[in-house]
């Protein structure tokens, strides 16, 4: 294991400790401000595999980047390092397939808790690899301030740690925050409008290779019928720095307009039962995203 794998330990120590660190104390101040009035928590929190499936096509001569945190950057990133220096002619298209298990659990309706496996297969134009486990994923995401019907949008955070697997040369880490502003027309929330920034940090276990941090800048609008077919939408600019290996480009820096739409089917309560997720993102060439949520609940309030 090389020294700079070594020095992920303390990280990793300390995302985690943050983490659960950030859950405790957004739960203590949320329960400080609550009404009295309001109805009385669930006393078992919804408990369900987040299960995500994800089709994506990736353009020469970049990697797998976008909105969200799944397997599909996590594996590429680290596939490209180690096979980088066998690739003069540099990163070959490539399709990908990923799966996402995150055992996610809402510790409140303010906060969840996730973290799980993922796996993937890609195809360089030589043929699908086997589908393996790729990356481990822990994260949390709270609601650090709560619109009810004020003139303050709901302000969430959610960070994402990703480690590829195995755990060797070229492996990557990456650190993944967003910070969403949701601004409700209606008391019962089901239309209003989106902004946002994502940002993305990842660290290669390798002296020769390195990534640049990924950022979206973004906007956008959500409206959910009575049916509780929700419709979201998520248009923005992403910028990459780059990539390189051994002193040569891995992945060229650009700048370029990324879209996202969701369409979800949602119970009474708010609480996802299908999604479908489609994303466009130019690389410069465009690299399209297809995917599919079907969460299995264990429990459901």
């Amino acid at each position: 294991m090389s020294h700079r794998s070594q020095s992920f330990r303390p990280a990793l120590r300390g995302f985690a400790i943050g983490l659960f660190c950030l859950a405790a104390s957004a739960d203590a101040a949320f329960a400080a401000d609550s009404d009295a009035d309001a109805p009385a928590k669930p006393t078992v929190p919804n408990i369900y595999l987040d299960l995500r499936t994800t089709y994506a096509t990736i353009p020469a001569g970049t990697l797998g980047l976008g909105f969200g945190n799944s397997s599909l950057a996590a594996a590429f990133q680290a596939l490209a390092a180690r096979r980088g220096a066998t690739l003069p002619g540099g990163l070959p298209a490539a399709k990908s397939v990923a799966v996402d298990f995150p055992l996610t659990v809402d510790v409140s309706n303010r906060v969840s808790l996730y973290g799980g496996v993922s796996g993937s297969s890609t195809d360089l134009g030589g043929g699908w690899s086997s589908f393996d486990i790729t990356s481990w994923n822990i994260g949390v995401q709270a609601d650090l301030y709560q619109q009810n019907g004020g003139k303050i949008p709901t302000i969430t955070l959610q960070s994402t740690l990703t480690q590829s697997v195995p755990n060797e040369q070229g492996m990557t880490t990456s650190f993944n925050n967003i910070l969403e502003f949701d601004y409700a027309l209606d008391e019962d929330e089901t239309r209003g409008w989106l902004a946002g920034v994502q940002y993305t940090h990842t660290d290669i276990a390798s002296h020769f290779a390195r990534i640049r941090p990924n950022t979206i800048l973004y906007a956008g609008g959500y409206y959910q019928w009575p049916s509780n077919w929700k419709f979201t939408g998520r248009l923005g600019v992403q910028s990459f720095g780059g990539a390189q290996l051994g002193g040569r480009p891995l992945a060229e820096s650009f700048t370029q307009p990324i879209l996202r739409l969701d369409l979800d089917r949602m119970d009474d309560n708010d609480n996802r039962l299908f999604g479908i997720t489609a994303q466009i993102a130019w690389m410069p060439k465009p690299s399209y995203q297809v995917t599919l949520r079907t969460p299995l609940y264990a429990v459901r309030n």
